[in-house]
């Protein structure tokens, strides 16, 4: 019968990821292994404070279904035992990469794909003084995509200066919860004129309703304001784009359906990630096939990553080795 063992990991990142709600140094990971024999698979989840989540609660959910774990359960009977989140993620891929390893076959093609081709991603600039962002963003202006940080109204001029020091790169805003409405349409038109793409969450979930019926002139994408499908319904006349994440939809389950229900809703996908190594990624990466927007440079902030882990140059990412996922 299958074993499962639960890690709680720590990751340094090359530099402070600052959000508008806070900074963090390092990717605190757990990673859930579920071994059957010769077989083992692994998931990778990030417990996430914004929505209630600690390392200890992450754990203890994952303790409380390991009965079932070690009887063999599947991960259609999982997503009933757990709520989506970071704990029901690490299990439900891990569950993903064993079941591809039993059947000899790639993760991918369990999910219904032929092939897993090559993504983009984004890269991430943290919140700072428009001077620190510029610099980063010269640094990485040979980037096809530059997603940065804003916490308020006054952060337009990090904006205008990661223009001007990455012209050719094309731009995403995310707030994180950071504006209200009065805000975003004063703020929309100066973004627009920056030939900014995206912006992402701009009003706190649960405070976006205003959002209904505005003509936004730069796409808004959802994130902190949908976790699954349950609030895909919500979106709809507020958003253009919704951000998947496997961590808050709870795995690549329910992310699946999640997105084959919001492409036939009309929207837009980005898929996103939490900040954690290149196992975590590698799920994602079949979610990201056809997506508008990919996010998954968790890895690329790091000192250090998983061995193995997600090959590429640059912001390409090639598909996952068996060793490392699926």
């Amino acid at each position: 019968m299958p074993d499962l063992t639960v890690r709680d990991e720590r990751w340094p990142l090359a530099a402070a990821f600052v959000i508008s709600r806070g900074a963090k140094i390092e990717a605190r990971v757990v990673v859930a292994e579920i071994a059957d024999g010769p077989h083992r698979g692994r998931g990778e989840a990030v417990p996430y404070t914004r929505y209630g989540e600690t390392m200890q609660s992450v754990l203890a959910q994952i303790g409380s279904v390991r009965p079932q774990i070690e009887a063999g359960l599947t991960r259609d009977v999982l997503q009933g035992l757990l709520p989506a989140g970071a704990a029901r993620n690490a299990l439900d891929c891990a569950l993903w990469d064993l079941e591809a390893k039993r059947a000899g076959v790639r993760a991918w093609t369990l999910a219904g794909r032929a092939r897993l081709d090559p993504v983009k991603t984004c890269f991430t600039i943290s919140l700072g003084s428009p001077a620190v962002m510029a610099e980063t963003a010269r640094a990485n202006a040979r980037r096809p995509m530059l997603k940065l940080k804003i916490g308020g109204p006054d952060d337009i001029d990090g904006v205008a200066a990661v223009r001007a020091a990455a012209p050719r790169s094309r731009l995403i805003v995310d707030a994180n919860e950071a504006l209200n409405f009065d805000t975003l349409r004063r703020l929309a038109p100066a973004f627009a004129k920056l030939d900014v793409k995206l912006v992402e969450q701009p009003l706190p979930a649960g405070q976006d309703a205003e959002l209904s019926g505005y003509e936004s002139p730069v796409p808004l994408c959802a994130d902190e304001s949908l976790h699954t499908r349950a609030e895909l319904a919500a979106c709809v006349g507020r958003y253009g784009l919704i951000n998947i994440k496997l961590d808050k939809a709870g795995g690549l389950t329910e992310a699946l359906a999640l997105a084959a229900e919001a492409r036939g809703r009309g929207f837009g996908l980005m898929v996103g990630c939490m900040v954690a190594t290149s196992l975590a990624m590698a799920p994602a990466m079949i979610l990201a096939q056809g997506a508008e927007v990919v996010d998954l440079d968790g890895p690329l902030l790091m000192v250090r990553d998983r061995q193995p882990s997600l090959a590429g140059a640059g912001s390409l990412l090639e598909p996952p080795q068996p060793a490392l996922w699926g």
